[in-house]
């Protein structure tokens, strides 16, 4: 099964980046995650519950990054394993920029067998298509509202700190950093 597509996200492509590495990030924007855990910088375990036809498949999958040129592109390969069947497969993930922030350009190769492979490739196409489209709808909403949130704190300390400030007629500025958005890409595992 080949699936590929792009989604355009409103944030700059070092933010996109550090999102699609952050596990936090990944485990609420992946449809049905129950669990995702970062083993070393490029590898990942994760178990995930999905519909798909008849099938409620619940999958226990290890990922791989491969091919980093941060923050452009990375492979993503995995290979997950359920009762009613196996997933495997490979995807691209590049970040381009562009004028309103990061194209997100994928492309996935996957392979399904063992009961699950029984639905046909049209219902798993479509299942797909529709998880990942749920994957980047959260992914971008959860990395905005984070830009968001992560700016207005960083506002409304500012804000206090100058109001302390100006009362005490004190020279010092606090520098305030706000550590903005995570993240690692796993495209592939909208399959698992």
């Amino acid at each position: 099964m080949k699936l590929s597509g792009s989604y355009q996200i409103n944030l700059s492509k070092e933010k996109v980046w550090e999102a699609l590495n952050d596990p936090e990030i990944l485990k609420q924007a992946i449809p049905g995650c129950e669990e995702f855990t970062k083993n070393s910088e490029t590898e990942f375990t994760a178990t995930a519950t999905n519909k798909i036809g008849p099938f409620n498949a619940s999958f226990t999958g290890d990922i791989e990054l491969t091919d980093l040129d941060p923050p452009n592109s990375y492979k993503i390969t995995g290979s997950g394993n359920s009762p009613v069947g196996f997933a495997s497969g490979e995807a691209t993930v590049k970040l381009e920029d562009n004028e309103n922030g990061t194209n997100l350009i994928y492309e996935v190769q996957a392979n399904v067998g063992g009961k699950i492979a029984q639905v046909g490739s049209r219902l798993i196409d479509m299942t797909a298509k529709k998880m990942a489209d749920i994957f980047f709808g959260k992914f971008s909403g959860l990395i905005s509202s984070e830009d968001s949130s992560s700016i207005e704190e960083s506002t409304n300390e500012k804000v206090a700190q100058t109001d302390e400030v100006k009362p005490k007629k004190q020279n010092q500025k606090i520098l305030v950093y706000s550590a903005i958005i995570f993240v690692a890409a796993i495209i592939i595992y909208s399959f698992f």
